[in-house]
């Protein structure tokens, strides 16, 4: 009689501890999901992303760079979760490898470029447009690298449309991406720079420069677009995450980063 009690005493601390563990199981975890995006998006993608913290349980991890490198990194099954490009193409293009999540492709944005020169330059975009980089006191004009970089394609489009890119090839200077050539331009390394209006209109770099605007049609419309990659870890938390970009609050936010957003 005397082991009956403690008998009843293991028992009773064991379902315990199998409720405790129930109660564990019930916890809904943080979702995760790990972004590869373009420079572009460098200032306004941070943004969105705080503005989707304060609503939905995910933990975003981005990292920035130029679409045409992670393209290629992507070929070959990189750690991403989420693409956004400068080039709706490369996701596409990923689409038709079989690499990413059927039917998750989209469209968010039209990028647009900018001529940008800090306000110590004696040039001025505004009233020169394109032209300005052929004056003498020119000696360094940043673009990124148009071999992988959709904004250096649209730049190097841009100067022949206005008739001088053989003028201002000999001063040309090649970030990775468009974020390192603004950076050029801000840290005196260049005198001017072709870069994304997303990036001039940043609050770390708005009023500290002067920009011309280049009209949509000197460059070939640059749709920007994204997709869910098949291996994602988190499927559910990526496409949480891409509507909220799709959705009103994402679309107010990039407009005011000065993206022509695309049709709905």
């Amino acid at each position: 009689m005397t082991g009956r009690p403690f008998v009843w005493a293991l028992l009773c601390a064991g379902a315990a501890l199998a409720a405790c563990d129930a109660t564990v199981e019930r916890v809904p975890a943080r979702g995760r999901v790990r972004v590869a995006a373009a420079a572009d998006l460098n200032a306004a993608l941070g943004e969105l992303i705080a503005r989707f913290g304060a609503s939905h349980d995910v933990d975003v991890s981005v990292s920035y760079g130029s679409s045409g490198t992670f393209y290629a990194q992507l070929l070959n099954h990189a750690p991403f979760d989420l693409f956004f490009s400068a080039d709706l193409e490369y996701p596409k293009q990923l689409a038709s490898r079989g690499l990413t999540m059927p039917g998750t492709e989209f469209t968010y944005a039209v990028g647009r470029l900018v001529l940008w020169a800090p306000l110590s330059s004696s040039l001025d975009p505004e009233q020169q447009g394109l032209r300005a980089l052929l004056a003498p006191s020119v000696a360094h004009v940043a673009i990124a690298n148009p071999e992988h970089a959709p904004y250096g394609r649209a730049a190097v489009a841009a100067m022949q449309a206005a008739g001088v890119y053989d003028g201002a090839r000999p001063k040309l200077v090649l970030g990775e991406n468009v974020a390192q050539a603004m950076q050029f331009v801000q840290s005196g390394a260049a005198d001017a720079g072709i870069v994304a209006l997303s990036l001039a209109l940043a609050p770390s770099v708005k009023g500290q420069g002067r920009r011309f605007e280049i009209p949509l049609s000197m460059y070939p419309r640059m749709e920007q677009g994204g997709t869910i990659l098949r291996w994602a870890v988190d499927p559910a938390a990526a496409r949480l995450l891409r509507e909220f970009v799709l959705g009103a609050d994402g679309r107010a936010i990039l407009e005011r980063y000065g993206f022509f957003l695309p049709e709905t």
